[in-house]
């Protein structure tokens, strides 16, 4: 088995989500789950046998396993990684995951959602789904077939880090850290993806969010500033004329649509 289907338009329902430590007492374990899917990110190497296809196991790989399929793994001394045992809705959009694949760049963030389920469960069940859920759809995104549908997982990772990290100072240095990628490649991948540079991508994600706060909240003007990034009042009225047309105050006087992309 190389490849599955999933559907993932609803939440998973989280039979139980944690950090898996094997291969203590032997080499070899077999896991079977009925009406469950499994989730792992792999922290060691090894090998999973899935109805007769081997697939190397690598820190950094994630594999989703089917409800009711026999799952070999065969370990080399301790091996740890997180998983997620859900069940899934069988409605929507169908997408086509490989069984095994490299998390690459995307491996920290795929690492910290399955973490935050973790400490979410038992007491807080529905985050640990919204946790499960976020983190199947990075899964989903890493295969070959959704890449072409969205940005490269370097990209992705970027925009991310980006996204959480607005109210502070951005560097592309660090962004391309927290990518896992080189500044000049990052440059490269988020120009062919977006044609816009990664300094031009913070700004614009910047005004963004600050039109937003500005039509959409009773946010002052200085906290709108300070909560985008740009705190100098000065250079924040002047980057709300370049990228929106209009002073702070205009913008949010303004009859114009609420933005919240």
């Amino acid at each position: 088995m190389d490849r599955v289907e999933i559907r993932l338009d609803e939440a998973p329902r989280v039979a139980n989500i944690g950090v898996g430590v094997h291969g203590t007492h032997g080499p070899h374990d077999v896991f079977r789950l009925a009406g469950l899917w499994q989730l792992h990110l792999y922290g060691y190497e090894g090998e999973l046998v899935l109805g007769g296809t081997v697939h190397r196991i690598r820190p950094g790989r994630v594999s989703l396993i089917p409800p009711g399929e026999e799952a070999h793994f065969h370990y080399r001394g301790r091996s740890e990684h997180l998983y997620a045992h859900v069940s899934l809705f069988d409605s929507g959009a169908r997408h086509t995951v490989p069984v095994m694949q490299d998390a690459g760049a995307g491996a920290p963030l795929l690492s910290a959602l399955l973490r935050g389920g973790v400490t979410a469960m038992p007491g807080l069940p529905a985050k640990a789904a919204a946790a499960a859920w976020a983190a199947l759809w990075q899964v989903v995104e890493l295969s070959t077939t959704a890449r072409a549908e969205g940005p490269p997982p370097a990209v992705a990772a970027a925009m991310a880090h980006i996204e959480a990290h607005l109210a502070e100072p951005l560097t592309v240095p660090e962004i391309a850290r927290a990518a896992g990628v080189s500044h000049n490649h990052l440059t490269r991948l988020f120009r062919a993806e977006t044609g816009l540079t990664v300094v031009a991508h913070v700004r614009r994600r910047r005004l963004e969010r600050a039109r937003h706060l500005l039509r959409a909240s009773t946010l002052a003007i200085p906290a709108v500033a300070a909560a985008v990034g740009i705190p100098d009042l000065q250079a924040f009225n002047k980057a709300c004329h370049r990228e929106l047309g209009a002073s702070p105050r205009a913008v949010r006087a303004s009859d114009a649509p609420v933005y919240t992309r």
